[in-house]
């Protein structure tokens, strides 16, 4: 699958699910409604999915508990739930090529990164906490004669997860893999825009042994179906990646209804600071622009600030422009493209309204800004510039979600600190200098959940993801996770 033509030939084949999964079984909304799922990339429709709400919301919650209080799941054996997730983890390889495809023809991506880097990194998720599982062990407290007490983890019992539409499968993955390693029930809300490989998953893990009703998956409109999880009083935990905004929805539903707890990854505004001891300036920019451009920006932890020395900031900003010119964007199908279509047009519209206010904010446009048509749609957004940005513009202070850069220049250390730490989120950030010293020094200074030095956006399944402030708590990733999945629990045994 390197051409074009090999793509196009596949997508024009391709099955998509418009139904959700309840208990193992094809699901129709009782209401009967639907909602469209459309191509961004060439405004057509992909299919007409089942609209869940509350009664179907219902129905998985009870399929969910009732999978887990018979213990089907929950209670094999830890060698066999780990050969479960690995056979799970090699089904999704074998079929890379058509998740690959859901993922791109729903939500615009380039197939060949959801090809190359989303599709094996689910896989290798659903391994790692496969492998992981078996080597938790659990705790004995220093109690005195005559007593022992023990410390074990067990699972919540039913999660509700509710993903994003950047990153489809991949973060179907990180929620879904540690919960059902835990011995959790799971029901998993994908976003409306890109459904597809969520619920080709749910086949895969029927395929694969999952017991039916342990893996779910509601389709439906988030203030539908992610609200009536939201507020259920039969679930035991929330998880969730997102805006800020709908983060604070879940707070509220929690409140309203069991105090279930909520694990939050929302928005960023990463701060990525280049400063004039940086010997590679080349490398730096490079990276700068894959931190940006990448998956259309539509990143939670894009490097959307740019922090530059002023001493090097014009020939920095001159290596940006020349390196976003190998960003344009293209047909999402074509292996050459490294861009591709905005998720909708909602979203298109709402980056170039961003992309306008800088505009007349007095910011200055040094490449891009401009839709594109491509194929029928102009989803497609330039790889876009600003120099000349402030710390109080709404570009610098919002979430764009696109790939729009605001470029900043600041004097000295203290005040390259106080602008990336001046921001109600603290997701991740990076820093770029030959100076050890001042690497581990601001690297320690700056509130973030992530700091990449020398590089932009690190990530592995073996290290922790998530930030504080409004970007969430709770994290994603590592074996941290297991703690949104498990509760502690202490038993004392009096010995006589």
């Amino acid at each position: 699958m390197t051409d074009l033509k090999s793509w196009q030939r596949l997508a024009q084949n391709q099955r998509v699910i418009d139904t959700a999964n309840i208990a193992g079984k094809a699901h129709e909304a009782l209401s009967g409604k639907t909602f469209a799922v459309i191509n961004p990339a060439t405004n057509t429709l992909l299919a007409k999915v089942a609209a869940c709400a509350d009664a179907d919301v219902d129905l998985a919650v009870r399929a969910a508990r009732k999978s887990f209080a018979t213990g089907p799941w929950a209670r094999m054996q830890p060698r066999e739930r780990k050969a479960t997730l690995l056979r799970l983890s090699e089904l999704i390889l074998a079929h890379r090529e058509e998740l690959a495809l859901l993922d791109s023809l729903s939500m615009g991506k380039p197939v060949m990164d959801a090809f190359n880097i989303d599709v094996p990194g689910a896989a290798h998720v659903f391994a790692w906490y496969a492998e992981s599982l078996d080597k938790l062990y659990d705790q004995v407290a220093p109690t005195g004669p005559g007593t022992l007490a023990t410390i074990t983890r067990a699972p919540l019992g039913v999660i509700a997860a509710v993903v994003p539409w950047n990153f489809p499968l991949d973060m179907a993955a990180w929620k879904l893999a540690p919960a059902l390693a835990a011995g959790n029930s799971v029901i998993l809300k994908p976003a409306e825009q890109s459904p597809f490989s969520a619920l080709r998953l749910a086949e895969l893990a029927l395929e694969a042994g999952v017991p039916e009703g342990v893996f779910n998956v509601v389709t439906g409109l988030g203030e539908q179906a992610g609200r009536a999880l939201g507020l259920h009083p039969d679930v035991d935990a929330m998880v969730f990646t997102g805006s800020t905004q709908v983060g604070k929805y879940f707070m509220q539903y929690a409140g309203q209804s069991n105090l279930k707890q909520v694990w939050l990854e929302c928005g960023g505004k990463s701060p990525n600071l280049v400063f004039a001891d940086c010997q590679d300036l080349d490398l730096a920019a490079e990276k700068a622009a894959f931190g940006i451009f990448f998956n259309q920006g539509e990143v939670c932890s894009a490097n959307s600030r740019l922090l530059v020395q002023r001493s090097i900031h014009d020939e920095f900003v001159e290596r940006m422009i020349d390196k976003a010119k190998q960003w344009q964007p293209g047909d999402p199908l074509d292996p050459a493209s490294r861009m591709g279509a905005i998720v909708d047009a909602t979203q298109a519209a709402r980056v170039m309204g961003y992309i306008a206010d800088a505009g007349a904010s007095g910011a200055q446009l040094v490449a891009g800004g401009d839709r594109v048509s491509i194929n029928g749609s102009d989803n497609f957004i330039q790889p876009t510039l600003f120099t000349g940005v402030t710390c109080d513009m709404r570009l610098s202070r919002e979430e764009v979600f696109g790939p729009v850069l605001a470029i900043t220049p600041f004097d000295d250390e203290d005040q390259a600190v106080q602008m990336a730490n001046d921001h109600i989120y603290g997701l991740a950030a990076s820093v770029w200098s030959d100076d050890l010293n001042r690497a581990h020094r601001v690297a320690s200074r700056l509130n973030a959940g992530t700091v990449s030095v020398n590089t932009v956006d690190a990530l592995d399944v073996c290290v922790p993801f998530g930030g504080g402030k409004q970007s969430g708590f709770g994290r994603d990733l590592s074996l941290h996770s297991f703690d949104k999945y498990t509760q502690l629990k202490t038993t004392w045994f009096q010995l006589r």
